[in-house]
């Protein structure tokens, strides 16, 4: 019997012992993806007083690889680097406020849309510029380079003769910054983030809509030879069956 019983323990020792092996390899085998954000654009990707990366983007990122069964690690990118370093290889998923574009549909792949918007015109109160001579008569106007923001001021302003000068800079905020300092006259930006920056700084204001019909998407490799998107695709999907898309959007845009 004490043989028997010897020979019991053992058995089930070694089944407990498989059992955590397997587990130990299903752990080991979950994937972790890349995310590359341009960490400055509140409310969508910006610093807590903690250090800790958060806002919309960031946390749906967070929530998506629960529900889908993977890791990220969100690294700080400049905007522009982003792209190319999806393209190199270099990051997995971009999710920096994307907007859906031809051009930059081919080079990389887009999620489903997350997200609409529109451009808006920042101007200092005391400017005495309202939407049309805030983008006229040889005035400066600031945008991030490499967003919509900087394309629309080449594209419907410049390109057709209207006198006016582009600055681009590396961040938004820095932007905003230099508009507060009386150093260009206006910045063209994504409505949800002006109205952050309006609600951050007292001595600017939103001298307009440029109806753009923009779409945010989040995106991956052309290709996605990793099979990235489905998972943010469901994701997103099983986020909003949830309500929990509807408590981050509460969370970060009050509505």
């Amino acid at each position: 019997m004490r043989k028997n019983a010897k020979r019991l323990i053992m058995v089930g020792m070694l089944g407990t012992l498989f059992i955590f092996g397997l587990m130990g390899v299903s752990l080991a085998e979950k994937p972790t993806y890349i995310v590359a954000s341009d960490i400055a654009w509140p409310p969508f990707e910006m610093v807590d007083a903690q250090g800790n990366y958060v806002g919309f983007d960031l946390d749906v990122m967070r929530e998506i690889a629960k529900l889908e069964g993977y890791n990220i690690k969100i690294v700080d990118v400049a905007f522009d680097s982003i792209i190319p370093g999806v393209v190199s290889g270099k990051y997995d998923i971009g999710a920096s406020g994307f907007t859906i574009t031809e051009k930059r549909d081919k080079v990389v792949d887009f999620s489903k849309p997350y997200w609409s918007s529109d451009q808006a015109i920042l101007i200092r109160k005391d400017s005495g510029l309202n939407i049309i001579t805030a983008l006229s008569q040889g005035h400066t106007v600031g945008a991030q380079r490499g967003t919509t923001g900087a394309s629309w001021i080449k594209d419907n302003l410049i390109k057709k003769g209207v006198n006016v000068k582009l600055k681009v800079y590396e961040t938004y905020p820095m932007a905003v910054l230099d508009l507060l300092n009386g150093n260009i006259d206006a910045v063209i930006q994504d409505e949800p983030a002006s109205r952050a920056s309006l609600a951050k700084e007292k001595n600017i204001e939103m001298a307009g809509i440029i109806i753009t019909g923009e779409q945010f998407g989040f995106l991956v490799k052309e290709g996605d030879p990793k099979g990235i998107l489905p998972k943010i695709n469901d994701g997103m999907a099983k986020l909003k069956a949830s309500g929990k898309w509807d408590k981050l959007v509460e969370k970060y845009f009050g509505k």
